[in-house]
């Protein structure tokens, strides 16, 4: 009978949603309206991330037209130029790489990290889990994680990179919290004792029946923290611990902004409208793929 159990687990369990719940899922997220809204705005992160080079009228750092500093929307710039003179639309296209970049590599990192060791720890339990694991987890989580990134991208030296690595770090608790809660509640379900009696290994088990059960919650939960994570790039990069001055980053667009808000509002006003429209679509499309997942609404 285990052996049975076994073998319909190999063949069903691992999947999320069984086939005919996740096209009603899909049909759920197709009916939801700000869902398609938040996919469609990450969609045209992407195409604009992906095609800048090709979209881009003006370099977004060489080319700078000293004789037309800090100018309004016109037929040559279609946003208006900075204080030296350099393209605001193309450097716009050209933040939407670096957001991009900075919500791959840190929320990458801290699913990268904090899923395995929240995973093992969960199904081993144990000294390391209570002691070791959700003590430190329970240390990084006292402080608020842009508040952790700031002072690791400072320890680290700044860069964009260094501050990717920090903020991925700063996230790395939520994973691992969220994937240890997922560990323990699967660890004794009817499948993986199955599997555990005729004999399979405990990588295998976690690999092959805890970790495909535990994707749900750890996907939803990789799409919020990516708009968290171009707002903690932006931030740093707004206090001089992220991308470089001269690089078209949002963070330090609006930086250079802050120095003319009365004078030339507008140039704070395209990358405010970028992160915010950025981080709702995210969140947006995170609500989305929640109604996909949660099991209560098959019921």
């Amino acid at each position: 009978m285990n052996q049975a159990i076994a073998k319909k687990a190999n063949t069903g369990t691992a999947e999320a949603l069984p086939r005919r719940q996740r096209f009603v899922g899909l049909r759920r997220f197709a009916g939801n309206r700000l869902a398609v809204v938040g996919a469609a705005i990450i969609l045209l992160l992407v195409l604009v991330a992906i095609f800048a080079p090709l979209l881009a009228t003006n370099d977004p750092i060489f080319d700078q037209d000293y004789g037309n500093l800090l100018s309004g929307p016109d037929a040559t710039h279609w946003m208006g130029t900075d204080d030296l003179g350099r393209d605001i639309f193309s450097r716009m296209l050209y933040g939407a790489r670096i957001s991009l970049q900075a919500a791959l590599i840190a929320v990458g990192l801290a699913f990268c990290v904090g899923v395995p060791i929240g995973i093992a720890s969960g199904y081993f339990r144990g000294f390391w889990d209570e002691w070791v694991v959700m003590r430190i987890v329970d240390a990084l989580q006292a402080f608020p994680s842009l508040i952790l990134a700031l002072a690791l991208a400072a320890a680290l030296g700044g860069g964009f990179y260094n501050a990717m690595v920090a903020v991925g770090i700063g996230f790395a608790p939520a994973f691992i919290r969220l994937a240890r809660g997922q560990a323990l509640s699967i660890r004794n379900l009817d499948y993986v004792m199955a599997a555990r009696s005729v004999g399979a290994g405990h990588m295998r088990i976690m690999w092959r029946y805890v970790l495909p059960n535990a994707m749900a919650p750890l996907v939803i939960q990789a799409t919020f923290a990516m708009g968290s994570a171009i707002i903690a790039e932006a931030g740093l990069s707004y206090l001089g611990l992220g991308a470089k001055p001269e690089d078209p980053s949002w963070g330090s667009m609006l930086h250079i902004a802050q120095g003319y808000l009365n004078t030339n509002p507008t140039l704070a006003l395209w990358p405010g409208v970028a992160i915010f429209a950025v981080v709702l679509g995210f969140n947006l499309l995170g609500d989305g793929i929640r109604e996909v997942f949660d099991p209560k609404l098959y019921r």
